[in-house]
């Protein structure tokens, strides 16, 4: 049976019958495949530098057991995506790639990548994960790792929790005034763009999330939630916040993360990929939830990573089974966890990370979380929304009017 299934996913004669083949096939990569048959031999799969070495063990796998390569090939995260929309098309793409869930939208709107049928193993996965995965009713990722954003505290520093954001800054400046640190809170902010994403949870507390959602639980691009009226209220505390010292428009997430480790804040929201380097600098740290400054909870962006196949995979059966039988196994993602520091998706590798507080409390911070916005529209309010936020912060605007102006122009561009 071994070698029998190896000649099928070498020759992919079995490719249209098979309930894993979702995906069309026909082209070539631009990497050094040089078979652009359906019954490619060698698979390519586009991956940034800190992954790639999580994934020789299940590449090797798979070669010994199929006799299919699969070659890890480097890409620079920053233009992955947008080369992966124009190379598909043109035969030049790889056959699968690593991401994060909300290229998901941006990738079925060009049919750049298949479906991806989980069956049982969906039941594996954290739902909110799956979730993350699921456009349009359908499935196109095999999730591996879920993060967010949560308030990191130096127990040396702060030694119990606040539950507010005037709490954290209130106890972030009585720090400073004691002489014990240089900031009051900390949050990396882009000096063009600020930092919605890191400040989105802090948002929705105050019942304005960036778009609503549909009876389907799906974002609706039709109701822009940034207009509700608590954005307005949002703003004007960012303005407050910031006047009292807790947002820098000079510190960027880097210089944030130096200061941090140096022990010159109590605070900083971040993420679990900042976590290693806090404690190669020797601090003992805590993780909050995400302070509320509304009346409602606080419900950061979920970031889930994963892999997926493109539309014109060159063997899209040995693909899917390179993603759904080999990707998946506690010993694929526990590899992941171990390389990025960020909580599996995979349960059964969760519940073992999760001995961690650290990573148990992150993933706990996390169930209250909402993935972020997948769907195409997305990428018509991130300028507005950050570049308005960053004003608000410098106190070059009047919050009460830069807000709802904002909210009009992405209102517009998402329309089209």
């Amino acid at each position: 049976m071994l070698v029998n299934r190896r000649r099928v996913l070498a020759t992919g004669a079995l490719a249209v019958a098979s309930s894993l083949l979702l995906g069309a096939c026909g082209s070539s990569d631009d990497s050094g495949s040089d078979d652009s048959s359906s019954g490619s031999t060698t698979l390519t799969m586009w991956v940034d530098a800190e992954r790639a070495p999580a994934l020789k063990d299940a590449a090797a796998s798979f070669k010994k057991d199929k006799d299919v390569e699969v070659k890890l090939v480097i890409k620079d995260f920053q233009s992955a995506r947008d080369d992966f929309i124009t190379q598909v098309p043109t035969g030049k793409g790889p056959d699968m790639i690593v991401g994060p869930h909300d290229w998901v939208g941006k990738f079925v709107q060009n049919g750049v990548v298949a479906p991806l049928e989980l069956g049982d193993k969906a039941g594996d996965f954290e739902d909110a994960a799956v979730q993350a995965m699921t456009y349009e009713g359908k499935t196109y990722g095999l999730p591996y790792a879920i993060e967010n954003v949560a308030l990191v505290r130096n127990t040396a520093l702060l030694d119990t929790p606040a539950q507010t954001m005037d709490d954290v800054v209130a106890a972030g400046n009585g720090v400073v005034k004691a002489g014990k640190a240089k900031y009051p809170f900390l949050v990396g902010l882009d000096p063009k763009q600020g930092d919605p994403y890191h400040l989105y949870g802090i948002q929705t507390s105050y019942g304005a999330p960036v778009f609503e959602r549909n009876d389907a639980g799906d974002y609706d691009p039709n109701q822009l939630g940034l207009g509700n009226p608590g954005g307005v209220e949002f703003a004007k505390d960012l303005a407050a916040w910031s006047k009292a010292g807790a947002l820098n428009p000079s510190i960027t997430g880097d210089i944030a993360k130096t200061a941090f480790n140096k022990g010159e804040s109590p605070y900083f929201l971040t993420g679990p990929w900042n976590v290693p380097d806090m404690q190669k600098a020797g601090l003992e740290i805590a993780i909050d939830p995400i302070p509320t400054g509304g009346d409602e909870a606080a419900t950061p962006f979920i970031g889930v990573n994963g892999f997926f196949i493109s539309s014109k995979a060159t063997n899209a059966l040995a693909a899917s089974e390179f993603v759904l039988n080999y990707l998946s196994t506690e010993d694929a993602q526990d590899a992941l966890f171990k390389t990025g520091g960020r909580p599996p998706a995979l349960k059964a590798s969760f519940e073992k990370a999760a001995s961690d507080p650290i990573v148990a409390a992150f993933g706990e911070i996390g169930k209250t979380g909402a993935p972020m916005p997948a769907i195409p529209q997305m990428d018509a309010v991130w300028a507005d929304w950050g570049a308005t936020e960053l004003d608000i912060i410098k106190g070059k605007v009047d919050p009460a009017t830069a807000w709802p102006k904002m909210v009009q122009s992405v209102q517009s561009k998402v329309a089209g």
